[in-house]
């Protein structure tokens, strides 16, 4: 794959994302090899939209034991900022935006306000990085592919902490990230590429993600480049194929204590 930052160079490419340390590490190195990166960054759901949605799904105990359990991982802050640290060193990834890159706020990346930011940009290719599901309306009204990072291998590890529940149900072979085209089900676009990185044994649910991420750079890379050229090789996903949800606070125990995965 060409690394000459120069290459492509008319082409734009538009990130969107709700923001964070792992999207600023694809969009980081997106813009190291290609000039004209833009960001829509789409306002994160609050934990009472995610409770809400989740409960009607899954439940109201489920969808309690799933928030119990990202708070719980999050008092563990300290020791995930320290793997985290050995992550970005390791792989080189740099996980605060560059202030240089333009960033456009919307409500979220499904809204009015969003499309017309599309129109004016006229991206050559649209990378998702951690967003809500773009709605079928959305994704066809996009002028170009879009392609996502997913934090799983798809189709068993579809939705959500796919790194995760590979580990607990002993499938390490398959803990790993996709990239993929975006259609209009949950992670169930066709794949492009993928990667499978080893875990450490000092990570856990809040390391699981960073990981993935900065493994998956190249990847992503590579798949833009594909779709500028005009040579995306997509192939439909075998296998089993499972939606994956964050585990209840006494799922999370259980494996943590009987299997050490946490």
């Amino acid at each position: 794959m060409s690394t000459d930052p120069t290459s492509h160079a008319k082409a734009t490419i538009l990130v969107m994302t709700a923001g964070g340390a792992n999207p600023a590490i694809v969009i980081n190195a997106l813009s190291a090899r290609w000039p004209d990166v833009h960001v829509i960054q789409e306002h994160p759901e609050s934990k009472l939209e995610i409770w809400r949605r989740r409960a009607r799904r899954l439940g109201p105990l489920q969808a309690t034991g799933q928030l119990a359990t990202m708070i719980a991982s999050r008092l563990l802050k300290k020791a995930a900022n320290k793997r985290m640290a050995e992550i970005c060193h390791q792989y080189g990834a740099q996980p605060v935006l560059n202030p240089a890159i333009p960033v456009h706020h919307v409500g979220s990346i499904n809204d009015g306000k969003a499309l017309d930011l599309v129109r004016t940009i006229s991206p050559s290719v649209v990378v998702l990085v951690s967003t809500r599901l773009m709605k079928r309306a959305t994704l066809a009204a996009m002028p170009c592919p879009v392609i996502n990072l997913h934090a799983g291998i798809n189709p068993a590890y579809r939705g959500q902490m796919g790194g995760y529940w590979s580990l607990v149900e002993n499938d390490r072979a398959n803990f790993g990230a996709t990239v993929h085209l975006v259609d209009a089900g949950i992670d169930t676009g066709e794949t492009l590429h993928e990667v499978r990185p080893q875990p450490a044994k000092q990570d856990f649910i809040s390391t699981y993600p960073m990981l993935l991420t900065a493994a998956s750079v190249e990847i992503v890379c590579q798949s833009v480049e594909e779709t500028l050229e005009g040579r995306l090789a997509p192939r439909s996903p075998s296998g089993p194929s499972h939606l994956r949800f964050p585990p209840a606070i006494w799922t999370w125990v259980w494996h943590g204590l009987t299997k050490g995965i946490w």
